[in-house]
């Protein structure tokens, strides 16, 4: 007995459903993730609110292929259940001044600004690890909270953004307010 055609259509239309699925959740998890940012830690480079990031993840998985100054996103490391979007700002073997705002007597009282010596304080990125602090350092949990990031939680390099807070053109004729988001950062020697 033959099934009716349309079983057999919704078995045909279920089988593609679920392909099509499972393409879409293999590129997003190893190639490509679209995903929206907040928070105050990236601005000015990524708004607080309405931005989204093009993450490309292919080769940058784990911290491959990156360099000084990339954003990228990880899994938060005192907190798996949330992501970050951060600038690498230190390398494995960099030696790295934990926070000298600690040591300022301009945002502390002259006891604390002592008592906490942030120049003082050196940390050497382990292998395996990066140093990874927001763009807004008076706003931001990063490195200076959790110390170094494995680099295996990185999850993938921030290449673009789009700001959906304005029209789908806005004043730049840009669709979305799309943006590339370059490395740079410079190191002076």
């Amino acid at each position: 007995m033959a099934l009716p055609e349309s079983i057999r259509f919704l078995g045909v239309t279920f089988s593609w459903t679920l392909r099509a699925g499972c393409l879409l959740h293999v590129l997003h998890e190893n190639v490509y993730e679209f995903s929206e940012t907040r928070g105050e830690s990236m601005l000015p480079t990524l708004h607080n609110q309405y931005d989204y990031v093009h993450v490309w993840k292919m080769g940058h998985k784990a911290g491959d292929n990156l360099d000084m100054g990339d954003l990228v996103v990880a899994i938060k490391p005192s907190d798996p259940e949330h992501r970050v979007c951060k600038r690498i700002t230190g390398m494995p073997g960099d030696i790295i001044a934990i926070d000298p705002s600690s040591s300022s007597e301009l945002t502390n009282s002259s006891a604390i600004a002592t008592q906490h010596d942030g120049y003082n304080k050196l940390i050497k990125v382990p292998k395996g690890h990066v140093w990874c602090t927001g763009d807004n350092l008076c706003h931001s949990l990063d490195s200076r909270s959790y110390s170094v990031m494995p680099m295996a939680l990185i999850k993938g390099k921030i290449v673009a953004a789009n700001s959906m807070n304005k029209g789908f053109f806005s004043g730049e004729y840009s669709f979305w307010s799309f943006r590339w988001l370059a490395n740079n950062f410079v190191v002076e020697r």
